[in-house]
């Protein structure tokens, strides 16, 4: 799957990956000033949100529990108020990839009945995890029209 974009917002509430995602940038020549680095926790940046996108990558962790955030987060707890949330970000024809390391994970789709999942679990399977495929997940998801 090869994506071209015009612009990203690299997201996290740690400053320590979004300092990885600037050296990204600057290995891969793109211009920082086009592109936006937020460093929030995403529950409240999605929240305020008002605009649409055409590909959204939520990789959350399986569990945080951050001093700069407000609670906990558990990925399997939290995971289908984050995709409803997320999904009403989503443009006409956006697409959602939805991804976890959690070894343990259950998508329950029942609980999603607005959205299409495809798995593609299989298919972006790094190497170093064949050993387990269980250890990364991955969907497409996109609102049903």
């Amino acid at each position: 799957m090869r994506i071209i974009a015009a612009h990203v917002i690299p997201e996290d509430i740690k400053r320590f990956y979004l300092g990885w995602a600037k050296d990204n940038f600057s290995l891969n020549n793109l211009d920082l000033g086009k592109n936006l680095l937020v460093k929030a926790d995403c529950r409240e940046w999605i929240a305020n949100q008002k605009g649409t996108f055409d590909l959204i990558f939520l990789d959350p962790p399986t569990f945080s529990n951050s001093k700069s955030m407000m609670g906990t987060w558990d990925v399997q707890r939290d995971y289908v108020e984050m995709l409803n949330q997320v999904s009403r970000l989503l443009g006409k024809n956006g697409v959602l990839l939805f991804s976890t390391n959690n070894r343990k994970f259950k998508l329950d789709q029942d609980s999603l009945p607005n959205l299409h999942f495809q798995g593609l679990s299989s298919e972006l399977l790094p190497p170093d995890f064949a050993r387990n495929p269980k250890i990364h997940q991955v969907w497409k998801i996109q609102r049903m029209n």
